[in-house]
């Protein structure tokens, strides 16, 4: 009955509100590069993918860009337990859950600039590397992208667009905060473009104390992106980002931790060539994130503290090429290779003497694996209301073999301003090298997961200031890695279905709203995935003020499953203010959960209640 009158509220509900027409969320005729490797309009997708830009990214001064993703998409939830940072290892936050598929076992895949991001023995997303000073903007492509993107996009994907500048000139900017619990966050970043050159450098500083005992945060890192344009079809770049944090463990409020320490360095460099015609266009890539790991795990007796360290590198290097072509009017044929070196090693070291102690694992702690994939998709307009997409993809797999995945899709334009789209296609994920070789319950027979996802949606533009959409879907997989009698086995099986909406209504030329909602229905529960997850945002605008306003209500998500199984409902509140004095420089507020709500969404990780920020923004 409860699922049945969130799904009943939602509709009304976003029937009424509608959709936002500037560059935040959804955009007449947009433009996406996620669902097709090259820049396509999602009126001719059959996937569904959200786009939040630049100017939603930054407008509640998040130095990170997942807690403003988080509200903009329907059926993404991201897990947190402080004010400021995620953290890694034992009770570590920033796990990402799309539909009831978590990114926590790797199931959904980060991407930036479609070059995948995750830990190389764990296989998971590391959430605190994810930072809003790289972003263009950020495209979510809801549902498997396998075909595509290969293991780990078995439950969609999120790729991080970066930035570029476009018109000629310089211009820096910077941005200074302070709030309660002794936080800070600083970032500036300065943008060149001087004829066929352009350069994005970029620093950022964080820290906090957090709102518990023992839970100080602090991190840094800087990006830069150096892009030359030889002509109009030809282009290349190089870009890297590094981040460093150092985080500290308090364990939950019924099992204190003492000394449970981390420091954490994630780089990413690549490079890339790019060719742009009327009738192909492509790139080839190279690239590698990588990461050194150093974590005191901490103990509960302050007078017995650990003796070792755990440490791990991991490296993903990897070579990308595509290339997209119309054979002729209304195709479009996109082939690609992907090749990826994969390396991991997890070892402990003494406290007292540095050296290297025995390591409960196979491989004396060093693993390799390489994977090779070459993947068509074929897209057709049929008609100027029909199209149809085809895709397959035949990966290679070093320890686990060949698996073939397809997908399959068709658009229906019953009207110039609305599309029916209908979307089958399967997603899957390589075990990782902690499940088959690191601890005890480790298991070199493992095979991959599998899943099928079926979509069926429709978008709608009725008016150039409003648009609003639904999706239906239903999620059925086996595979899945478990743990059982202290073994990991194929033995799991996901099946989820549910519904999403979202739409905006931009009133007038000061205030603008839009809302999204998502109600899921699991057949085998998970942690961190919510019954219910609705969103009502408001902006407006008038002379040198502008608020951003977000209610955000969760409901069903489960914290704790088994016999003492435990959920959470709460309602949050945020606002931010921006006052712009002049041209050059603008003051900003920001409050968080200004209901003072109680919750938990990690289990015995309770949250701040309200949280206030402020600070000042600078141009020039």
């Amino acid at each position: 009955m409860n699922y049945k009158l969130c799904i009943i509220c939602a509709l009304g509900f976003t029937m009424n509100v509608g959709a936002q027409t500037n560059n935040d969320s959804i955009r007449l005729n947009e433009i996406v590069v996620t669902g097709t490797r090259g820049a396509a309009d999602v009126r001719h997708l059959p996937m569904t993918v959200t786009v939040v830009g630049r100017e939603k990214l930054t407008e509640q001064h998040q130095i990170s860009v997942l807690p403003t993703v988080m509200q903009q998409v329907p059926g993404l939830m991201v897990t947190s337990r402080s004010m400021m940072g995620y953290g890694v290892s034992t009770g570590a936050a920033g796990g990402i859950n799309m539909r009831g598929i978590t990114g926590g076992a790797g199931q959904l895949m980060v991407l930036i600039d479609g070059h995948p991001q995750y830990q190389g023995i764990y296989g998971h997303p590391i959430s605190d590397s994810y930072q809003t000073l790289m972003a263009e903007r950020v495209e979510v492509l809801r549902g498997p992208a396998s075909v595509l993107y290969g293991s780990n996009a078995m439950g969609g994907v999120l790729n991080i667009v970066t930035r570029k500048p476009i018109a000629d000139g310089v211009q820096t900017h910077v941005s200074l905060g302070a709030g309660g619990y002794g936080t800070i966050q600083a970032e500036a970043t300065n943008q060149l473009r001087s004829g066929k050159f352009n350069s994005t450098v970029s620093a950022q500083y964080g820290r906090t104390d957090n709102h518990r005992p023992r839970m100080g945060f602090e991190q840094y890192g800087g990006y830069v992106k150096l892009g030359y344009d030889f002509n109009s079809h030809w282009l290349a770049y190089v870009d890297a980002d590094i981040t460093h944090f150092n985080a500290s463990y308090p364990g939950d409020v019924q099992t204190p931790m003492y000394e449970a320490d981390q420091w954490i360095t994630r780089g990413v460099v690549s490079a890339a060539l790019e060719n742009h015609y009327d009738r192909t266009s492509g790139a080839i890539s190279v690239y590698t994130n990588f990461g050194r790991h150093k974590i005191d795990d901490g103990t509960t007796d302050p007078t017995n503290p650990t003796q070792r360290y755990f440490r791990s590198k991991d490296a993903l290097m990897g070579i990308s090429w595509y290339q997209s072509t119309q054979l002729f009017q209304g195709n479009r044929l996109t082939v690609g290779v992907d090749y990826q070196h994969i390396y991991g090693r997890a070892y402990y070291t003494s406290k007292a003497t540095g050296e290297v102690l025995d390591t409960p694992n196979k491989q004396s702690g060093r693993s390799y694996r390489n994977e090779i994939a070459g993947y068509v998709d074929f897209r057709q307009d049929i008609s100027t209301w029909l199209t149809i997409d085809a895709g397959v993809r035949v990966d290679h797999h070093s320890v686990t073999g060949t698996e073939w995945v397809p997908q399959a899709g068709i658009v229906l334009r019953p009207l110039t301003t609305g599309e029916v789209k209908f979307m089958a296609s399967k997603g899957f994920r390589n075990p990782t090298m902690k499940e088959m070789y690191l601890y005890p319950p480790s298991n070199e027979e493992l095979e991959p997961e599998r899943l099928w996802n079926y979509e069926l949606s429709w978008r709608h533009r009725p008016t150039s200031a409003l648009t609003y959409g639904v999706n239906l879907f239903y999620i059925k997989g086996d595979n899945m890695i478990q743990t059982v009698n202290r073994k990991n086995v194929n033995t799991g099986e996901i099946e989820n279905w549910g519904v999403e909406l979202e739409g905006a209504w931009r009133i007038n030329s000061h205030l603008s709203l839009n809302t999204n909602h998502s109600c899921l229905h699991m057949e085998h529960k998970v942690i961190a995935a919510p019954t219910y997850k609705g969103f009502l945002g408001a902006d407006w605008r008038s002379g040198k003020w502008s608020v951003n306003a977000g209610l955000q209500y969760i409901s069903g998500l489960y914290t704790q499953l088994g016999n003492d199984e435990k959920k959470e409902d709460f309602m949050l509140f945020n606002v931010t203010i921006d006052y712009r004095v002049c041209n050059n420089l603008t003051l900003w507020a920001r409050g968080e959960n200004l209901l003072a709500q109680s919750y938990e969404i990690n289990y015995g990780y309770p949250m701040p209640r309200a949280t206030f920020m402020g600070g000042v923004n600078v141009n020039f």
